[in-house]
């Protein structure tokens, strides 16, 4: 097959199973948070655990009718949720999920990743903008402060396990933790490892880090003007940007498809632990309060950047040292 339409034919496979992927995601979070709270979560459509909720809730979200508000500039707010999308699904593009088994395995996937990653501010920012609403426009306002200042750190902790595995392409890294994962790397790992988590709660903007919309303040923040498909279109990035950014965890620090058996158990020992650092996150999220805006980003600018600076600069001179001394 020519390598054009193997590339084709993987991104189709790809993007098709990552779309349902995220819908059952949203299911499990649900199912997820329920059980932490006592309760059953989703559970009559599909009797008797649900399994057919999030294909209900996509055809609810298609059959719903598509409103725009007349004050609304109607390119940017029909235009905002493709723009928040596309780059969430264009962050699977270098992921590989085994050997030999990926879209494309880029020698600078991992910087890849993080400067597509972040383009979903964009159409964030448009979103709040285009709909002419003041607490759409509030919300995206912070957001854009909070992903911008958490963007750094949750760069400089990704950095760590590159350094330790003296490459940027993503399969490189999970080669280089074969008999010990970063995550175990002593200080260096575990520490790059907690910083990437608080990193990644803050750029999600997960609860304690969900500002940007605080229902009692927000409503729905920068999607409250959105119904129907484009509303879809939004959560779809949403958990899509989470679940690559899971993906992403385990494959710096948690060694990928590594794991015991055969070879072609990895694609699911990848999955697994995925899925491990996306409940990580769920977890957290549904066990604390939301905090203050100031106290976000004083944890971000006073605490966690210039950690994960010296920690990165720590790892460099480690790595350095450790080669000399080779």
């Amino acid at each position: 097959m020519p390598p054009l339409a193997w590339h084709a034919l993987m991104a189709f496979i790809v993007l098709n199973a990552i779309l349902g992927l995220v819908a059952y995601v949203t299911l499990l979070e649900r199912k997820f948070a329920a059980r932490m709270q006592s309760r059953i979560g989703p559970y009559y459509v599909g009797r008797p655990h649900g399994w057919l909720q999030p294909i209900a809730d996509a055809l609810k979200l298609m059959l719903k009718e598509d409103v725009v508000p007349t004050a609304a500039d109607r390119g940017v707010y029909n235009l905002a949720p493709i723009v928040f999308l596309v780059p969430c699904i264009l962050i699977y593009a270098t992921i590989p999920f085994a050997p030999d088994l990926g879209v494309a395995d880029l020698n600078i996937g991992v910087l890849f990743f993080l400067a597509v990653s972040s383009l979903e501010i964009v159409g964030l920012f448009m979103g709040g903008w285009g709909s002419n609403n003041k607490y759409a426009l509030l919300s995206a306002m912070r957001a854009v402060n909070q992903i911008i200042s958490y963007d750094l750190p949750f760069i400089f902790a990704a950095l760590v396990p590159v350094l330790l595995a003296g490459s940027l392409q993503m399969s490189t890294i999970v080669a280089a933790q074969q008999g010990l994962w970063f995550v175990a790397y002593p200080v260096f790992g575990q520490l790059a490892f907690v910083a990437f988590v608080v990193a990644t709660l803050a750029a999600e903007n997960r609860v304690p880090f969900d500002i940007l919309e605080a229902e009692s303040e927000l409503v729905a923040g920068f999607r409250v003007e959105y119904s129907g498909m484009k509303f879809a279109l939004i959560q779809l990035g949403e958990y899509a940007h989470m679940l690559g950014t899971s993906f992403l965890g385990a494959l710096l620090f948690l060694g990928g498809w590594l794991g015991p058996g055969p070879a072609w158990l990895g694609p699911l020992w990848f999955l697994l632990k995925a899925v491990l650092v996306f409940l990580l996150v769920t977890w957290v999220r549904w066990s604390f309060v939301r905090i203050r805006v100031d106290q976000i980003l004083a944890i971000s600018w006073k605490v966690l950047l210039p950690a994960s600076i010296l920690l990165l600069f720590a790892t460099g001179l480690w790595v350095a040292t450790r080669g000399a001394g080779a």
